[in-house]
C-alpha cells in the first residue's frame, strides 16, 4: 500500500476516487484501486433503485490516476496537472455496489505541457472502461508575498507566510505564525502562542488559540501547534494548552474539522482524521491517525480513539475508543469493524479479515481470555493486530469500548 503517494493528488473527500496505490513506476505506470461501496454520494441519484456508477467518474478516477502519475515529474510542488481531452472512450460493462476497480494508467508522449497516457479500469481481470487521456500541465504561478484585505487587524508581531491570503475583519495576534499558502476567513480570530503549517484554509468566524475553556488556567503562555494541509470549517474552535496538561494542544497534517467542531485543551490529533459538524473533544483527548468523529458526538476528557476508528453520529465516548473499530451510541458501544473505511484506506481482504476474527475472540470472551487466544493464533500475526492488543494493555484508568449493542439496537443501525 503506497498510500503516502495519495498525498499529492489535489482532491479530498468526497472528491476523491483513488483509495489506494497498487503499483507505481515513476513516471512510467501507476496501478490504484477504488472501492465501490454502495454508499458512494453519486449512487443517490444515479439511479434510484438501480444504483450504477456514472461513466463520467470512471473517466474522472482514471484521470485522477494519472495526475498522481504524472505529479512525481514535475519540477515545482506546486504544479498543477488538467485534464484537457478524452479519445476512444469505450465503457464495457456497468460498474455496481462492491466492485473493486484497478485503475490501471501509463503515461504516453509529451509535447511541451501536454501530456498523453492511456488508462484502463478492470474488474476482476474484466475491462469495465478505456480511454486515451490528453492532460496539460499548469506551472505555479509566482505567489504574492501576502494578500490582506485592508479591514483585517494583523499584529504588527504575526508572522505571515508567502503566498497567504487574509479576509476581511479576521484578527491575529501578535504571537501567531501562519505557514505560507494558507488561506485565513472573513471574521476569523487566530490568537495566542499559535503556529500553523502551510496550506492551511480556516473559513469564516473560526476560532483558533483562544485561551482554554479551563478554571485553573491562569493566563500562563502555552500553545497551539497546527501542521500542514488542514481545514477548519465555519465556527470551529480549537483551544490551545494548559499548563497542568502539559502546554501544547497538537493537531497533525490533512485533518477535516466541518462547522462548529471543538478540540478542547491539551489534546492531541493526528493526521488525516475527520470531525463531522459539531464532533466535540474534552481536554486531554488523543485521537489517532485516519480517525472520523461524526457529527455531534462527544468524547470525554482523556479519552484515546485508535487508528482508524469509526465514531459514529451522536455518540458520547467515556471510555478509550478501540481501532479499527465502529464505536456508536450512548453511552458508546461497538459495532464491529470500520471495514468501509479500512477498505478505502487500502488494507487488504486479508488483513481485514485477521482484524474480524481478532474483534470476535474480544466480543465473544473476557478481555485476558480474548488476547491470550489472539496472540496464540499465528494465524492472526499482523502488525495491526499487535497494535489493537497494545492498545487495550495501555488502556490507563479509561478502558475500552468493548460493549456490544443489544439485537434491537443493532436492527434500529442496520449492522454493516
Amino acid at each position: 500500500m503506497l498510500s503516502s503517494v495519495l498525498d499529492r493528488l489535489s482532491y479530498r473527500y468526497p472528491s476523491v476516487l483513488v483509495d489506494g496505490v497498487l503499483t507505481h513506476e515513476p513516471g512510467v505506470r501507476m496501478v490504484a484501486v477504488k472501492s465501490v461501496t454502495v454508499n458512494e454520494e453519486f449512487f443517490q441519484g444515479h439511479f434510484p433503485g438501480t444504483p450504477l456508477m456514472p461513466g463520467v467518474l470512471l473517466i474522472e478516477s482514471l484521470a485522477q490516476v494519472a495526475m498522481l502519475l504524472l505529479a512525481d515529474t514535475l519540477p515545482g510542488r506546486g504544479d498543477r496537472v488538467a485534464l484537457r481531452g478524452i479519445d476512444d472512450v469505450k465503457f464495457r460493462k456497468q460498474v455496481v455496489p462492491g466492485d473493486r476497480l484497478e485503475l490501471d494508467v501509463r503515461l504516453g508522449a509529451r509535447r511541451g505541457p501536454l501530456v498523453r497516457a492511456g488508462a484502463i479500469a478492470t474488474n476482476n481481470g474484466q475491462v469495465v472502461a478505456e480511454a486515451r487521456l490528453l492532460l496539460m500541465v499548469e506551472p505555479e504561478v509566482a505567489a504574492r508575498e501576502v494578500d490582506v484585505h485592508p479591514s483585517a487587524v494583523i499584529h504588527p508581531g504575526a508572522v505571515i507566510g508567502k503566498g497567504t491570503v487574509v479576509g476581511p475583519y479576521a484578527v491575529i495576534g501578535p504571537r501567531v505564525t501562519l505557514g505560507s499558502h494558507c488561506r485565513i476567513g472573513a471574521s476569523t480570530v487566530i490568537d495566542g502562542w499559535t503556529d500553523i503549517g502551510d496550506h492551511t484554509e480556516i473559513f469564516p468566524l473560526a476560532s483558533i488559540g483562544l485561551a482554554p475553556q479551563d478554571l485553573k488556567f491562569k493566563g500562563e503562555p502555552t500553545r497551539l501547534t497546527i501542521g500542514t494541509n488542514n481545514v477548519f470549517r465555519e465556527f470551529v474552535t480549537i483551544h490551545r494548552g494548559t499548563a497542568g496538561g502539559g502546554g501544547v494542544t497538537t493537531i497533525g497534517d490533512h485533518n477535516l474539522f466541518m462547522a462548529y467542531s471543538h478540540v478542547a485543551h491539551d489534546c492531541h490529533v493526528g493526521n488525516h482524521t475527520i470531525f463531522g459538524n459539531g464532533a466535540t473533544l474534552g481536554g486531554h483527548v488523543t485521537v489517532d491517525d485516519w480517525v472520523t468523529i461524526s457529527a455531534f458526538s462527544g468524547v470525554h476528557q482523556f479519552c484515546r480513539i485508535g487508528k482508524f476508528a469509526f465514531i459514529g453520529g451522536y455518540t458520547v465516548v467515556t471510555r478509550n475508543a478501540l481501532p479499527y473499530a465502529k464505536t456508536v451510541g450512548n453511552r458508546a458501544r461497538i459495532y464491529g469493524l470500520n471495514s468501509i473505511g479500512l477498505e478505502r484506506r487500502g488494507f487488504s481482504r486479508e488483513l481485514i479479515g485477521k482484524l474480524r476474527r481478532a474483534y470476535r475472540h474480544l466480543i465473544q470472551h473476557n478481555t485476558s481470555r480474548a488476547i491470550e487466544l489472539i496472540e496464540g493464533d499465528p494465524t492472526l500475526a499482523a502488525p495491526e493486530v499487535a497494535f489493537l492488543v497494545e492498545f487495550i494493555r495501555h488502556a490507563g484508568s479509561r478502558g475500552v469500548i468493548l460493549r456490544r449493542p443489544s439485537r434491537r439496537a443493532d436492527d434500529e443501525t442496520g449492522g454493516e
